[in-house]
C-alpha cells in the first residue's frame, strides 16, 4: 500500500436531504413503511414537502457513500468522492459541502436542462429511526466512464454504495469501480445499503460480493435478508464465507466482524440515540479510516462504532466536528 497516497476512492448518489422531527402518526396516517428509503419522483416528494409545511426542517447535503466519506474526512482521512449533481443551488451546495470537508470532489455540475440535484426527505420518530422517500435527480447520470481510473489507483481502498443498484447507469459505474479496483490492486468495499434492495438484487449483490469484495458493510436486517437465518451470527458468517472481510452492524449492541471465517462481537457504545440516520455510513467510514490506517479488523470496527455513537446523538447523517484526536484515542486504547 505504500503507493496508495489517498485512503478511499467513494462512488454513490449526490443528494440533499430535508430533515423532519414527526410522531409515529404522521407515518402511520399516510401509511408509510418505518425504516426503509422508498423512491419518488419530485410531485410526490412535493406533496410530503407541503405535508410538512408546519414543521422545522432543515437542509443538509447526503447521499449514503458521501456520508461515509465525510466520516473518514472527519477522522483526518483522504478521499475521493466521484457522483454527478446538476448546476442548480442544491447541486453549488453540495459541491461546496463536500470540498469544506476536504474532500476532492470536482465532477463537472451538468447543466440544470438535464434535471436537479438528487434529494430526500428524511423523517425521524421519537424512538430514532429514520424513514426516507428520495428523488434521484440527475444522479443517476453517474456513468462508467466517469470513474477515473487515475484517481482510483491512488487510493487504499474503494467504497462503493448499494443505492447505485437502482440505475443501469449507477449500476455500470459501480461495477467499473470494482473491476478497476481489482485491476490495480485497490480493496474494495460494498455496503448493501438497504434491506429493499437487498430483496430487489439479493442475486446480483451475491454475484457481486464473491467475485469483487474485499470487504462488505451491512445490518442486521440486511444480512437476515441476505442469508435467510433467524440468528445474525449465523447470517454474518454466511456472508464470510463469500468475503474476506465482513462488517454486520446490531444498532446499540455493536456489532459483528467475520475475517477469514474467524467471527468477533464488537460492543458498542451506550449513548442516547435521537437519530439513527447515517448511523450505518458513519460506521463504514470508521472502519475505514482504521483499516485505512494499518489497524486490525476489531480496533476498526471498535472506531467504526464510535463514529456510529457519535452521529446518533444529532440529527441528520453527519458529524461537523473535527475527530482527528478522539479517533487517535480510540484506535490505541
Amino acid at each position: 500500500m505504500m503507493d496508495k497516497t489517498i485512503d478511499v476512492f467513494g462512488v454513490g448518489n449526490a443528494i440533499v436531504d430535508t430533515l423532519a422531527f414527526v410522531d409515529s402518526d404522521f407515518l402511520r396516517e399516510r401509511d408509510f413503511q418505518p425504516g426503509i428509503m422508498t423512491l419518488v419522483d419530485s410531485h410526490e416528494q412535493a406533496d410530503l414537502l407541503q405535508d410538512l409545511k408546519s414543521f422545522n426542517l432543515e437542509l443538509r447535503s447526503g447521499g449514503s457513500a458521501a456520508n461515509t466519506m465525510i466520516g473518514i474526512a472527519r477522522c483526518g482521512g483522504s478521499g475521493f468522492y466521484s457522483s454527478k449533481v446538476s448546476k442548480d443551488p442544491n447541486g453549488e451546495f453540495y459541491r461546496q459541502d463536500l470540498l469544506k470537508a476536504g474532500l476532492h470532489f470536482d465532477v463537472h455540475p451538468l447543466p440544470e436542462a438535464h434535471g436537479s440535484t438528487g434529494t430526500c426527505v428524511v423523517l425521524t420518530t421519537p424512538d430514532a429511526e429514520r424513514t426516507m422517500f428520495t428523488h434521484l435527480g440527475v444522479s443517476t447520470d453517474l456513468h462508467a466512464e466517469d470513474i477515473d481510473e487515475e484517481r482510483l489507483k491512488k487510493c487504499q481502498f474503494s467504497y462503493v454504495e448499494g443505492y447505485l443498484w437502482t440505475g443501469e447507469s449507477t449500476k455500470s459505474a459501480a461495477l467499473r469501480t470494482m473491476e478497476l479496483s481489482r485491476k490495480n490492486g485497490v480493496k474494495t468495499a460494498f455496503t448493501f445499503s438497504d434491506p429493499w434492495l437487498v430483496g430487489s438484487s439479493k442475486e446480483d449483490f451475491r454475484e457481486i460480493v464473491k467475485e469483487y469484495c474485499n470487504i462488505v458493510f451491512c445490518n442486521a436486517e440486511e444480512a437476515k435478508l441476505f442469508a435467510g437465518k433467524d440468528d445474525i451470527v449465523d447470517n454474518a458468517a454466511e456472508i464470510g464465507q463469500l468475503a474476506d472481510l465482513v462488517f454486520v452492524t446490531n444498532g446499540g449492541s455493536g456489532c459483528i466482524v467475520v475475517e477469514d471465517g474467524k467471527i468477533e462481537e464488537v460492543p458498542g457504545f451506550n449513548v442516547k440515540a435521537i437519530d439513527t440516520n447515517g448511523a450505518g455510513d458513519a460506521f463504514a467510514g470508521g472502519v475505514l479510516f482504521g483499516l485505512s490506517r494499518g489497524k486490525s479488523a476489531v480496533v476498526s470496527a471498535k472506531c467504526g462504532n464510535y463514529l456510529a455513537s457519535r452521529v446518533v446523538q444529532v440529527h441528520g447523517a453527519r458529524i461537523e466536528d473535527d475527530l482527528k484526536e478522539e479517533m487517535e484515542r480510540i484506535m490505541n486504547e
